[in-house]
């Protein structure tokens, strides 16, 4: 970030394609010829953007997308989607149909909804393509191992239903364990009862990004990893050091106020200035993901060095102290997360501060703040305002404001509409 590169937004995210398709080439490598790489795009993609990661998916050549709601997937679908996609949770019975006509792939969890699934395939003249969830220990959704029998019966019968793939839910956060070590036990024992009862070639899959790089061998043929190849957290195990991240998160000074001793600033008031003290405000607060928990203890990066947040962290801004960084004016950028110069901040690094996990951070990145790709160097921004990911892009300027002479920067006008 350099210096008042003054940005047509109070707050974007920078989505690294580049770092993408580099992160998918290192699981590609780890998971080993012929392993489908099932890519998790819930949750808005763990808050990247999925419109933007589905779309370099599938140009990176992805085999698959896998998605924690049924209008996850039918958004995606809605936006030229045509890989496979699976909803790895429940499916609401309301878009039950929509997710047939739609060729999603669906999560099987109950044999109620198996015999539903049935009559309703029938109905619509087409097949379902189901994912048996065995439950192996997780204990939220699936079919315990010892019902799975009862399952594959119900299947067997079944004439509109297809038994795509067999799946299970790693409990270990780690990884590879004696407790997953037993998981796995438990689906190669359902597998073997599939395989048993005919030829079957479908998709079998429990691994994820920290199993994929902690486990010694590969357990299926599939791997549904999510925020290994979005590099946002430290993972244990061989190749996982060279993952990058995807997203960094950006702001801009839109006020600077100088207050002397004794002043407060935010609410409470929880902070009260010891000495003069230079604050810089960035419209952003929690309502754009970042944590409360970081009132006074969190930090950003503003030309090339660390400035303290000071007082409260309220719904739409941040105050900064910058009483140390010469030269702050209006309008320059303020890197959340990311690199400026030599500083960094990592996503591993806001959580730990925020004593939560990166994933509850990047999800909580709110929709006010635009996600712009950069891709062999370069930001893009849509050539409309409006429309999905795959819309025309451009080149985006930045227009480089310079301080009138005989003013100083407290008297610049605000770098965008923060009324």
């Amino acid at each position: 970030m350099q210096p008042c590169d003054m940005q047509p937004h109070r707050a974007w995210a920078e989505i690294d394609l580049d770092a993408l398709t580099h992160n998918l080439a290192i699981i590609r490598q780890r998971a080993g010829p012929g392993t489908r790489i099932l890519l998790v795009v819930k949750a808005d993609a763990y808050g990247h953007g999925a419109d933007l990661i589905a779309h370099h998916a599938l140009r990176a050549g992805i085999g698959a997308l896998g998605v924690g709601t049924s209008e996850e997937a039918l958004q995606l679908r809605a936006m030229g989607i045509d890989l496979p996609i699976l909803v790895l949770g429940t499916v609401i019975e309301t878009e039950l149909a929509a997710c047939l006509r739609m060729k999603i792939h669906i999560g099987l969890h109950t044999l109620d909804r198996c015999l539903q699934l049935e009559q309703l395939a029938g109905r619509l003249g087409v097949k379902a393509q189901v994912h048996l969830n065995v439950d192996t220990g997780m204990g939220r959704l699936g079919v315990p191992c010892h019902r799975a029998k009862t399952m594959l019966d119900a299947l067997e019968g079944a004439r509109n239903i297809n038994l795509v793939g067999l799946m299970t839910h790693v409990i270990d956060p780690a990884g590879w364990s004696p407790r997953t070590v037993e998981q796995m036990k438990g689906l190669k024992a359902v597998q073997a009862e599939v395989t048993r009862r005919g030829p079957w070639q479908g998709w079998v899959h429990a691994f994820n990004s920290a199993t994929l790089f902690t486990a010694p061998h590969l357990v299926g043929n599939t791997v549904r990893v999510g925020i290994a190849a979005l590099g946002a957290a430290t993972l244990e195990g061989a190749g996982q050091q060279d993952l990058q991240p995807v997203l960094s998160l950006h702001s801009q000074v839109v006020m600077l106020k100088d207050v002397p001793i004794g002043a407060s600033v935010g609410y409470g008031p929880d902070f009260i200035a010891r000495r003069p003290t230079r604050v810089a405000t960035i419209p952003m607060g929690y309502a754009d993901g970042i944590p409360f928990a970081l009132a006074s203890r969190g930090e950003a990066l503003l030309r090339g060095q660390r400035a303290a947040f000071i007082g409260r962290i309220s719904m739409d801004y941040v105050t900064l102290d910058v009483t140390e960084i010469k030269g702050v004016l209006v309008g320059d950028a303020v890197t959340l997360i990311g690199t400026d110069r030599e500083e960094k901040i990592t996503l591993d690094q806001v959580a730990r501060g925020a004593g939560t996990i990166p994933y509850d951070i990047s999800c909580s990145i709110g929709p006010r703040v635009v996600r712009l790709p950069r891709e062999r160097g370069e930001l893009l921004v849509p050539a409309q305002t409006a429309g999905s990911s795959n819309a025309p892009t451009r080149k985006l300027v930045n227009l480089t404001q310079q301080t009138p002479a005989g003013t100083s920067s407290t008297e610049l006008p605000l770098a965008g509409d923060v009324s």
